[in-house]
């Protein structure tokens, strides 16, 4: 794990054009479904990032080839040969689970350690395993690994207790090549469960209802080669609105779906900023201080829990008294305490915090606990007076492609210094 650091000079106002990259969130299950094509998956607009480079030597390990360049990554996995993924790939990320559904569907068994990743909160897998398990899946739990193993799949009627986007992902993907037809009850909704949808339909699976909380999945026999191009990252391009935001700027955020993003379109506009919806673009613009919020994240369509951290980033400097709530992971706070450094003004009292607006933040050593904490102290750091060293970017470096270079063509000063 590399030790790098951002050194920004706060204050400079941001201006121009900036190209959100392919979602990360959306890439990582596309990558797991290409082991369901006998045959290979061609994938454009794939971020170069480290959670993405992670994903694919899972992939390696299994026997896939894969070929990465300009965005485009290339998946082979005819000659898909094994079923045991290394511990130490797992730990780096916790969507390495997502091999769980299509190794089921295309090998019968798989072995996995419980996987790593952000540590914002709980993340059981219980809801994974519980669909798989409607489906004829043995699952054994032993020593930190999941072994689960299949004689034939058939199609079951699974409800989920919750939401859970990775839940849904998995069970979708292990029900394509299932004998018979699945219902998934009280699915996600999420943006990347529909591309997810498309890039399955594409390969010859028979998918219905995703963005709505009942999918129906009639299985087939086999799926075939194909091409797909992810969706835009959402929350890279509310990240870059909020940097326009902080920044007193005028930011023209391009390559978004305007729909994807309507809840912090909504709040940016409730506090004050200009924002225009373009077809695949939307600028934001703000004049004067943002004012007070009240924020509560839900699961989609409402406000994503992954923007909770740079909107409180944000209202450090509102004019007012603002009351952020996360109901999604309950360690998720953990940006607090480097805010303070700075100078923010913030009381936490359980899964809720309040914020005191001040007119400025003050530059600090301060160090990123996770990826969208590091994201906050981004660009808390672009608006502080003098000069903010941020630790630990590799967090960074998971969710945001070529970062400082597009910051630097908006206006930002910021180095990168690799510690040896």
């Amino acid at each position: 794990m590399t030790m790098d650091r951002y050194v920004i000079t706060g204050k400079q106002r941001l201006e121009g054009s900036i190209r959100t990259s392919g979602a990360k969130n959306a890439s990582l299950p596309l990558m797991a479904a290409a082991i369901l094509a006998d045959g290979k998956t061609g994938l454009q607009g794939i971020p170069h990032l480290t959670d993405i480079l992670c994903m694919g030597e899972v992939l390696k390990s299994l026997g896939c080839k894969t070929q990465f360049s300009s965005n485009e990554l290339t998946i082979d996995s005819s000659s898909l040969n094994d079923c045991i993924v290394d511990e130490a790939l797992m730990r780096k990320m916790r969507a390495s689970n997502l091999i769980l559904g299509p190794m089921l569907a295309r090998n019968g068994r798989v072995k996995i350690s419980r996987p790593g990743g952000c540590a914002i909160g709980t993340r059981p897998m219980d809801q994974h395993i519980k669909g798989l398990q409607e489906l004829g899946v043995r699952v054994e739990e032993r020593h930190g690994y999941i072994e689960a193993t299949a004689g034939k799949l058939r199609g079951g009627d699974v409800y989920l207790d919750i939401p859970s986007v990775g839940a849904t992902e998995n069970i979708m993907m292990a029900a394509v090549l299932t004998e018979g037809t699945t219902i998934i009850r009280n699915a996600a909704r999420e943006p990347e469960i529909v591309d997810l949808q498309n890039l399955l339909n594409k390969m010859g699976a028979r998918i219905r209802g995703a963005g709505t909380h009942v999918l129906r999945i009639d299985g087939v026999a086999k799926l075939k080669s194909t091409e797909h191009t992810v969706i835009p990252d959402r929350i890279e391009a509310g990240t870059h609105m909020v940097a326009a935001v902080m920044t007193g700027g005028d930011i023209l955020v391009e390559n978004v779906i305007p729909e994807h993003i309507s809840p912090i379109i909504a709040k940016l506009r409730q506090g004050g900023a200009e924002v225009t919806p373009y077809g695949d673009s939307v600028r934001v613009r703000q004049k004067g201080q943002f004012k007070a919020l009240e924020i509560k994240t839900l699961v989609y369509p409402g406000f994503p829990t992954d923007m909770q951290p740079q909107f409180l980033a944000l209202l450090t400097i509102a004019d007012g008294t603002s009351i952020v709530s996360e109901t999604i992971f309950e360690n998720r706070f953990q940006h607090v305490a480097e805010l303070r450094r700075m100078g923010a003004r913030i009381t936490v009292e359980g899964r809720t915090s309040i914020i005191n607006g001040r007119p400025n933040l003050e530059g600090a050593f301060v160090e990123a606990t996770d990826l969208r904490a590091g994201a906050a102290l981004f660009l808390a750091a672009l608006a502080a007076e003098e000069g903010t060293v941020l630790e630990k970017i590799d967090h960074i470096d998971r969710g945001y492609e070529d970062l400082e270079e597009k910051y630097r063509a908006l206006g930002a000063k910021i180095q990168r210094v690799v510690k040896q």
